[in-house]
């Protein structure tokens, strides 16, 4: 069977984006098999800022997702208010908040906002999806609503693009928003038994590493180039959130695409504010996410010659839920994992029927050291051109 009628199998919706049509100078939306959240997403959409009669497009367009956000939220608009770069846009989509945080919120100074509330909670992989369908930036900069990022963290990722155009994917450095002695992250790392972990976290801020390259962005404050972003189905929405990130920077690493990480394109991020800190919902998803990654994404040879690694790393991961009293948060995980194991394989045929890298190369853009991982060491490398 050919990869293309494999991949209609696998993805009956696709990920057709929102065009503007501008052969008359109006700019009007063209629209292709929108599902019925996306048409009511799309209607809720601010007037487009028109110059000469044409819609201008900005160089970002910046989403927050937010689930009752608190005060959390109306800091990370206010951060984007006291941006030194003004060419953006910004989407805020409220997940079904009931904090009414979506409600008070003050955007009175940005120039282009469009507010999305939702009736259900999409998670944080939909949530972006939704709005990187209709935006109009040449790049998708994700910001989380319990983060701030500092004023000039847009220009830094502007001149982060321009210095290595070869890039898709881009890190931002982040840092604890109530400890700023400690890293929060420098980009999420990938040790080739299967087991991911942001680099850095918790470790001191000192260890900050300069710019270089990480596998994967991580999406408190990841930026994609959006039409690269959607041409691989955008973030996988079955895996609500949680490794999210790691998963699309994972199929676009097979794709030959690579991540630069920005070490002077700051945030700081309160860190799990939102969804519990390591908490019976953070290790649930994420346990159940991180073996999907690895199911799907890893290359044949690779696949094979790490499964049992992988799977003695997983029992030690039980063997501690065990310890600290999450032990059924484990196996339900084990289970969700399990049960949506057909869909995830489905999933993997066109992960690599597309796929550009063999075992070999992608193994050398992951971590080996278990040390790094022990420890979260960030893993962030010169670049290469």
């Amino acid at each position: 069977m050919s990869c293309e009628v494999e991949a209609l199998q696998v993805y009956s919706t696709s990920w057709i984006s929102v065009g503007i049509d501008l052969q008359d100078g109006v700019g009007d939306m063209v629209k292709r098999n929108l599902t019925p959240d996306e048409l009511e997403a799309e209607e809720t959409l601010s007037e487009l800022v028109v110059e000469n009669g044409v819609d201008k497009a900005p160089t970002f367009s910046v989403v927050i997702v937010n689930f009752n956000g608190g005060d959390y939220l109306q800091a990370a608009v206010n951060s984007l208010v006291q941006q030194s770069y003004k060419d953006f846009e910004l989407f805020v989509v409220d997940n079904a908040s009931s904090d009414g945080s979506m409600e008070r919120l003050d955007t009175s100074g940005i120039e282009r906002v469009h507010l999305m509330p939702e009736e259900t909670n999409h998670g944080f992989a939909k949530g972006n999806n939704l709005p990187a369908k209709l935006a109009k930036g040449e790049w998708l900069v994700l910001l989380n609503p319990d983060a701030v990022a500092d004023e000039d963290w847009l220009l830094k990722i502007k001149e982060g693009i321009e210095a290595y155009p070869f890039a898709k994917m881009f890190a931002s450095a982040q840092y604890s928003l109530d400890e700023p002695g400690i890293m929060d992250g420098a980009g999420d790392c990938y040790h080739v038994f299967g087991i991911p972990w942001r680099g850095g976290y918790g470790r001191p801020a000192s260890e900050m590493p300069q710019t270089g390259e990480c596998f994967s962005p991580c999406g408190a404050g990841a930026v994609f180039h959006r039409q690269t972003f959607l041409s691989v189905g955008g973030f996988d929405e079955s895996f609500f959130c949680y490794c999210e990130d790691v998963d699309i920077a994972f199929r676009l690493r097979l794709q030959g695409e690579r991540c630069v990480f920005l070490h002077q394109a700051m945030i700081h991020h309160a860190g799990s504010a939102l969804s519990n800190q390591v908490g019976d919902f953070a290790v649930r998803y994420g346990t159940r996410n991180r073996l999907w990654v690895f199911v799907k994404n890893m290359p044949f040879f690779a696949f094979w010659i790490m499964l049992i690694p992988h799977l003695g790393m997983t029992l030690l991961i039980y063997l501690g839920g065990i310890l600290t009293g999450r032990a059924k948060c484990v196996r339900l995980a084990f289970i969700e994992a399990a049960k949506g194991l057909m869909l995830i394989l489905q999933a993997r045929k066109k992960v690599q029927c597309d796929k550009k890298l063999n075992s070999l190369e992608l193994l050398r853009c992951m971590s080996w050291s278990p040390i790094f991982f022990l420890t979260r060491k960030s893993d962030v490398r010169p670049v290469k051109n």
